[in-house]
């Protein structure tokens, strides 16, 4: 079998990618191209799906398959439309005449740095990516993002030296690397964001009293028979106690109140 270092994903060694007792018509299937080839694939399939439909298997560039850990990042380009399109191939619907393109890995440097020896200033960002400072407000990067982040915004915020605001606007970042990848002043803006968010919470939000004490009663083993109970449980019962947890304020936690 051959694997493809473009795709990163492995053609398994298989007459037909139908399987027996797929009996769509052609309207209930759209064509699609990998790597330039085309095939049928059912609609309503995920682009990951669709490639797996087609006979690949995926050896990288596919993780939790839920849109979280943003491995499976991918472009592209309906036929005869100008535009490319960016998405998470384990949440894209297939669409007819669509060519594809995966991008399992971005080759965005990302600066070194030991964060408990940084300090929070106005200018640290600017520091470790001056790139930043080329920003042309083309607000491609926004577009790219498969979150929906307003990443133009967030980084306008790093610029200003307005950490915590960066952090907070780059919150639902999953490092895909597709804003990176389209930015033409060659912004790292996932690594960046990563930046403000360790330095957000390693020294501007409130430290948790319930966390250090949480820590002491672990070391202490006050938790070792729970556990263990826990760990006899079948799958039925640790779901009745998931639903029937007690869950602790808000509030509470923030404070470090019991």
């Amino acid at each position: 079998m051959k694997r493809s270092n473009q795709l990163l994903v492995e053609k398994e060694d298989v007459k037909e990618t139908k399987k027996a007792g797929d009996t769509k018509k052609e309207g209930g299937t759209v064509e699609v191209f990998i790597m330039g080839k085309s095939y049928k694939v059912p609609a309503g399939l995920t682009i990951m799906k669709a490639l797996e439909y087609a006979g690949y298997r995926f050896i990288r560039g596919c993780g939790c398959r839920a849109g979280f850990c943003g491995a499976c990042s991918t472009v592209y380009r309906i036929e005869d439309e100008q535009k490319l399109g960016f998405d998470l191939a384990c949440q894209k619907l297939v669409e007819d005449k669509m060519y594809l393109v995966q991008l399992p890995f971005v080759p965005a440097s990302k600066a070194v740095y030991d964060i408990d020896k940084l300090k929070p200033s106005d200018s640290v960002l600017l520091t470790y990516y001056p790139e930043i400072a080329r920003c042309v407000s083309c607000n491609t990067c926004t577009k790219s993002c498969p979150q929906d982040i307003e990443v133009m915004k967030y980084i306008q915020s790093a610029i200003r030296g307005d950490i915590a605001k960066c952090a907070e606007l780059s919150f639902d970042c999953i490092q895909c690397g597709l804003c990176a990848m389209r930015c033409p002043a060659d912004i790292k803006h996932y690594h960046l964001a990563q930046l403000a968010r360790r330095l957000r919470g390693r020294y501007l939000d409130p430290k948790s009293k319930n966390l250090a004490k949480r820590l002491k009663e672990i070391e202490e083993r006050k938790f070792d028979e729970e556990i263990e109970k826990l760990m006899k449980m079948d799958k039925k019962e640790i779901m009745e106690l998931y639903k029937n947890r007690k869950i602790e304020a808000e509030e509470s936690v923030i404070a470090g109140g019991d």
